[in-house]
């Protein structure tokens, strides 16, 4: 199968001709009609992923046609169009059992453990609980885009955070997943704050429902301007960036008992931040969440927001590339010049 091939740390994808996948028994074979190129597929090409072992193929935010399916897989039947989240539990264990499949020890990460889809062929395992057909009314553009950014968006402002029409919700950093945050915050009838420091992502996150912008390049308090503006702090707050200034940020624009989720996975330095307990936490009883990935069992709630015309995955997606053009957008990301979701549709 033709594939891109990460054999260096930072160096250019290898577009090259490669081993087909090998079909699981629980599990399916799917042929790449489109794949996202996300913020998580450059923390891997940056080498800072212990999870990928070189040569690797990269790629999580796929949609595609199943072409062969295993002795063990009965759910699931060669034709049928389908995604899967990036995270897939193994479906049996107690955590898997009580639908946290994000969680499941045994997780199969795609893109990351396992070979992704930068390729013509992606294998996925533990099908019959992760694979998820998608409804006629939801394209392969639509189901790439939701990806893990979108997904996990969802997961941290409905499921997580439990955002409800009315409420206020600040997100820090408007790439792919804090454009998908305040998509979902506005689809869910939240007054949505967006924070960032790109003039161009900020109109972004107008188009996709920020009620209110605020760039934090031209502010000298992003925190307390988010307390003004909502009248005292957010009710909920996602750091997208998983940068310690943000992180701070987030936590200080809150209103009493607001609630913290933090989507943005933070390296290095910044995966170990000073928290300001006793005063902003202890005080004010704030909640501090974690979020990562969505099970595929909430994704048909996401397609009823689509259905519903509550959600616009297509005015998010603002680049359509082929799969020699994906090392670019890393380097893109680097400086965080990407602007919203890109897909690689020509595989």
């Amino acid at each position: 199968m033709k594939a891109a091939l990460l054999e260096e740390f930072e160096q250019p994808l290898n577009v090259t001709t490669t081993r087909d996948p090998v079909l699981p028994d629980d599990g399916i074979v799917v042929r790449v009609n489109t794949c996202g190129v996300c913020r998580s597929d450059w923390h891997g090409w940056k080498g800072t992923n212990p999870l990928i072992k070189r040569p690797h193929v990269p790629g999580h935010e796929f949609a595609g046609d199943v072409v062969a399916v295993g002795p063990d897989c009965h759910q699931i039947n060669i034709g049928d169009r389908v995604t899967a989240p990036v995270i897939m539990g193994c479906g049996c264990c107690p955590t898997c059992r009580q639908g946290q499949l994000t969680l499941c020890d045994t997780q199969h990460v795609i893109g990351f453990s396992g070979w992704g889809a930068f390729a013509e062929l992606v294998a996925i395992p533990y099908a019959d609980s992760n694979a998820v057909v998608l409804p006629d009314s939801v394209g392969y553009d639509v189901a790439a885009a939701l990806g893990c950014r979108t997904t996990t968006a969802f997961a941290a402002v409905v499921d997580r955070a439990q955002v409800r029409a009315g409420e206020s919700l600040a997100v820090h950093g408007c790439g792919g997943v804090g454009l998908s945050a305040v998509s979902i915050g506005a689809a869910v009838g939240a007054t949505v704050i967006a924070v960032d420091i790109i003039e161009e992502k900020l109109h972004l996150a107008k188009e996709a429902g920020a009620t209110h912008v605020v760039n934090a390049a031209t502010v000298n308090d992003v925190a307390g301007t988010i307390r003004e503006i909502t009248g005292g702090g957010a009710n909920a707050s996602i750091e997208a960036l998983g940068i310690t200034e943000t992180f701070h940020n987030s936590l200080r624009c809150l209103a009493k008992f607001g609630r913290h989720v933090q989507i943005g996975q933070p390296l290095d330095d910044h995966a170990t931040p000073l928290i300001p307990l006793l005063e902003t936490v202890y005080y004010r009883q704030l909640s501090i969440m974690g979020s990562r990935g969505l099970s595929a069992h909430r994704f048909p709630a996401l397609f009823a927001l689509i259905a519903a015309g509550r959600l616009d995955m297509q005015r998010l997606i603002k680049n359509r590339i082929t799969l020699e053009q994906a090392s670019d957008v890393f380097y893109q990301m680097d400086n965080h010049e990407d602007v919203g979701i890109t897909l690689i549709e020509s595989i």
